[in-house]
């Protein structure tokens, strides 16, 4: 879905230039959730904004396959038209929900179908089905002050949802939430992806998000750095470091989240990994 090639971003000139975002190669695939996370000023919103085409890269490429099949490189896209590329190919999730607290939640939907060329009926009717989708038919008359922050959040997400994108972006979708509210919102986006085959990237601080990320790349003074590879729990099926807790059985090496998960799978190992799958190794996302 997403292809970006030597993509930089720097901020002012001469003495004073601050490198943002360092020649930088990604690719995302479809269905995948991606999650980049790294130390405040690492350049992470940046690299989200430019990847949804909200700022203009120094250099580099950003190539995005679209619905019908060829892609653009929305890098070098000419400016008049980069609206009509972000209303059908992005959707953006943001850390303050940035819903119009004079409209009730099905209306803040329906305007963003609106700008996405559905309108009358048909966005009245996007906006019911999306709500549905993130299990909020029942508030579907609610206006964001008589939300909680959850509810809000959820209505951002079907909001950029509004107009099918391949890709959804999200920047600290998690950050205003608490632990529960939090872990909710995190497996709608892991459902969403499975589901509709989009593309996920999110940035963020929030440790809870690596439990439904495919990949978790740490973003460090506006480079990629070299972290350990996520593996499967194969008791809980959470993706953990390598270097938790360990047990090696059928000559495979298997990594678990707690002492618990790894007692349960020494008692009964066949219960949680058939014979002759393949080893840990394999199953690193």
């Amino acid at each position: 879905m997403l292809t970006v090639r030597g993509l930089s971003m720097t901020y002012g000139s001469g003495v004073v230039a601050v490198d943002a975002v360092r020649a930088i190669d990604l690719d995302v695939e479809a269905g995948e959730v991606l999650l980049v996370m790294g130390p405040s000023g690492s350049g992470k919103t940046t690299l989200l904004l430019m990847l949804g085409a909200l700022l203009r890269p120094t250099s580099g490429s950003i190539a995005v396959t679209i619905s019908d099949g060829h892609s653009v490189d929305v890098a070098a896209a000419p400016e008049k038209q980069l609206p009509a590329l972000r209303s059908r190919t992005f959707g953006f999730v943001f850390q303050d929900y940035a819903l119009l607290d004079a409209l009730t939640a099905a209306e803040n939907i329906a305007v963003a179908a609106n700008l996405a060329g559905t309108t009358g009926a048909n966005a009245h009717r996007c906006a019911r089905e999306l709500l549905d989708r993130v299990g909020l038919t029942h508030r579907s008359t609610a206006r964001p002050n008589q939300m909680s922050g959850g509810e809000q959040q959820r209505v951002a997400v079907a909001r950029a949802l509004a107009n099918d994108p391949p890709v959804l972006l999200a920047d600290e979708p998690t950050a205003n939430l608490d632990a529960s509210r939090g872990r909710d919102l995190a497996r709608l986006l892991r459902r969403l992806a499975d589901e509709d085959r989009r593309a996920i990237v999110i940035v963020s601080h929030d440790e809870r998000l690596r439990e439904i990320a495919d990949r978790v790349l740490w973003l460090e003074d506006g480079e990629f750095r070299q972290i350990a590879a996520m593996v499967i729990d194969p008791v809980c099926r959470m993706q953990v470091e390598p270097t938790g807790p360990g047990a090696t059985w059928s000559g495979d090496q298997w990594s678990f989240c707690s002492d618990a998960c790894r007692r349960e799978f020494l008692t009964e190992p066949e219960r949680f990994i058939p014979r002759g799958s393949p080893g840990a190794t394999d199953r690193e996302r």
